[in-house]
């Protein structure tokens, strides 16, 4: 009942078995990653998840991002 529920207990995936089976085979042979993109509350309170399977980055793009992002913070620099 209400009044002894346990508030850490893992909770069921709302998702059909082949959604399960797919996701889990491409996080583990692919190098792909899961990660949560909204959390929000539905009209009855429940808490509800979207998520996305997603590449991480190659190294020439980090490369690329942290000498863009360098870049711009000297930009500011001679500014100021």
């Amino acid at each position: 009942n209400r009044y002894n529920h346990e508030p850490l207990r893992r909770r069921k995936l709302l998702m059909n078995r082949i959604e399960i089976t797919r996701i889990t085979v491409k996080t583990r042979e692919k190098g792909l990653t899961l990660i949560p993109l909204t959390v929000y509350f539905n009209d009855r309170g429940k808490a509800k998840l979207e998520i996305a399977l997603v590449r991480g980055k190659r190294q020439y793009d980090k490369r690329e991002d942290l000498r863009r992002k360098d870049d711009e913070r000297q930009m500011a620099r001679m500014r100021d």
